[in-house]
């Protein structure tokens, strides 16, 4: 089992929590971004830096996501498509994406990426909060301790 982030635009407070779980458990967790990030030095934590380009992390992620594995991103066809591989979505908001949710949740983004192309100005999405970053700890917690 490995941890796998999509790293671009993850908060830094969740990305220490995820420092501290990989440290702590020794779990192998990738950091992918298109610019290289800081991360401890650690024999479990790493950075994967990508190209550029259009949902370039995106693509890694789903490339190298197995069965087990955890992914964090709040990018809705990301979520998707590490779902249908066999792997764990959770947000950094701390919503777990799941197999019965996923498809619900991809007809309401496409719905509201057609009102943003309209013209439509819909706002974006909430500021990032302490329950926020409590629920992400929380489902972290629920899904090492279901891998124990």
């Amino acid at each position: 089992m490995k941890i796998l982030v999509d790293a671009d635009a993850c908060p830094k407070v969740i990305k220490e929590i995820l420092f501290r779980t990989a440290q702590r458990l020794e779990i192998e967790t990738i950091l992918v971004a298109n610019q290289q990030l800081g991360v401890p030095r650690s024999p479990h934590i790493r950075t994967k830096v990508v190209s550029h380009g259009f949902d370039e992390a995106d693509n890694w992620i789903v490339a190298h996501c197995e069965v087990g594995d955890l992914v964090i991103s709040q990018d809705i066809p990301l979520a998707a498509e590490a779902i249908d591989k066999g792997a764990t979505v959770i947000s950094p908001k701390g919503v777990l994406f799941t197999k019965e949710n996923i498809r619900q949740r991809l007809t309401m983004r496409n719905f509201m990426e057609e009102l943003r192309s309209s013209g439509e100005n819909i706002g974006g999405p909430s500021a990032f909060s302490q329950t926020d970053r409590r629920n992400f700890a929380n489902q972290l917690d629920t899904f090492i301790n279901r891998k124990s």
